[in-house]
């Protein structure tokens, strides 16, 4: 499994949990990614509005992390766009990154998986009679450089790196201008007047406003802000965009961070003017990682599209479902226009009504021309739109676990064939783990 993100982690437990011997490789010294050393201070979407939808796995690492965050009432959720929310639990809710990373460690390790930190995707060698099959990965960390073989492989990157690699095809950006949409270095604010916080006026929009019309912060690129209060007089933001960076250019990412870091102090600075709750708030952390939000998409047998989102779509073979909304980013062009204007908008989503969800199936996971790699997590097959409901955490753990599965089925086989998995058989183990799979429990029933 290479990356250590919400998709590996589940991917490699659930491997691992189905007898396969798995190996974790995760770039830093923690799992969780986003929701860790990212910083991403709220859960998004695991439920409909009416149930919850996305289960299994990612459900039980919801459940374990909100029964230790006793600061939160149950019945708030996340406090979400400048505020108290008060939408069902299982909807949203706050992240304590350090309770989560021992959770993903738990998980992973607890289920027979090892993990390797600080080690590093260097390249992937390709058998030299089959050009469709990976014969090993390269791994750098501090001892050298090393090759890792495998039956099959898991690429949880986000960026699609390995599957890439490999030789799959891959989409990027919007398909005129190609333009990625903007990263986010989220930030953690602490000695908040909490009292003042959940009472006062919101930081979306009414700050935000604020900010903008005193024209005092250039730093600050537009009103995105979203705060949530993850403890006792602390508050996660993610807020600001950088746009212009590409994770494959290491250059755009150095640059990205030194600007994340001047917005995450101006953002400190204008709420302590604008918002009495910030008044003596101190900047206590940036991420260590950036929150990047879209990079390749892995082409595979078959790519989500946006007619599916919009019909609800379920199909014979999904392994998960989503209820997000669509999410994409505005261009640079679009927020400088309403930053000239001083105009605060929230209007990107696309969303469903309550107990609306769709289905992720297999397909997606399973890259065209590879025949023992599968991808999950926000570089998996879909168009853009619909990526930019289905990258979130929650899914990412959905796939992440049918991902996993389905690589210790492809495993048991003298020549692994992830196209060749019974999504049926995919489809029963993952229910029986917990999963929700209306239209595919359906149709294994039908078929078999």
């Amino acid at each position: 499994m290479a990356g250590g993100g919400p998709a590996g982690c589940t991917a490699a437990a659930a491997a691992a949990r189905d007898g396969a011997r798995t190996l974790l490789v995760e770039t830093g010294g923690c799992l969780g990614g986003t929701g860790t050393a990212g910083m991403v201070p709220a859960w998004m979407a695991f439920g409909d509005r009416q149930k919850m939808i996305v289960r299994g796995m990612a459900q039980r690492v919801f459940d374990e992390c909100n029964r230790h965050i006793l600061h939160v009432q149950p019945a708030m959720g996340m406090t979400s766009v400048g505020g108290p929310s008060w939408t069902p639990p299982e909807f949203w809710g706050p992240i304590d990154a350090e309770l989560l990373k021992r959770v993903y460690d738990e998980l992973v390790t607890g289920n027979g998986a090892s993990i390797a930190f600080h080690t590093r995707l260097a390249g992937v060698e390709m058998c030299e009679n089959a050009n469709d099959t990976v014969e090993a990965v390269v791994l750098a960390d501090k001892s050298g450089l090393r090759a890792a073989k495998a039956k099959v492989y898991v690429d949880c990157t986000g960026d699609g790196d390995l599957a890439a690699w490999a030789g799959a095809e891959f989409l990027k950006g919007a398909p005129q201008t190609g333009e990625l949409m903007p990263a986010t270095l989220c930030f953690m604010l602490a000695n908040v007047d909490t009292y003042a916080y959940l009472h006062g006026k919101p930081l979306f929009p009414h700050v935000a406003q604020q900010i903008l019309e005193s024209s005092k912060y250039p730093e600050i690129p537009d009103s995105f802000i979203v705060p949530t209060l993850v403890g006792p007089g602390v508050v996660g933001l993610n807020a600001g965009h950088i746009w212009d960076v590409d994770p494959q250019r290491p250059e755009t990412v150095s640059r990205a961070m030194v600007e994340g870091r001047r917005i995450a102090d101006a953002f400190r600075r204008a709420f302590a003017e604008f918002h009495p709750a910030f008044a003596h708030a101190h900047l206590v952390a940036t991420a260590p990682i950036l929150g990047v939000r879209e990079s390749r998409r892995i082409v595979g047998d078959y790519v989500l599209t946006i007619e599916d989102y919009r019909a609800r779509r379920g199909f014979d073979d999904e392994i998960c479902r989503n209820a997000y909304g669509v999410d994409v980013h505005r261009p640079k062009g679009v927020a400088d226009r309403e930053r000239m204007k001083k105009k605060v908008v929230w209007s990107r989503h696309e969303g469903y009504l309550p107990g609306e969800s769709h289905g992720i199936p297999y397909r997606c996971l399973t890259p065209k021309g590879l025949r023992n790699v599968l991808v999950a997590g926000r570089c998996v097959s879909a168009e853009r739109p619909v990526q930019g409901a289905v990258r979130i955490m929650s899914v990412c753990m959905g796939m992440g676990e049918a991902a996993g599965v389905a690589a210790a089925l492809a495993a048991r086989k003298r020549r692994p064939d992830v196209h060749a998995v019974d999504p049926r058989a995919l489809c029963r183990r993952l229910v029986k783990h917990g999963a929700y799979l209306p239209d595919a429990k359906t149709s294994a029933r039908r078929n078999g």
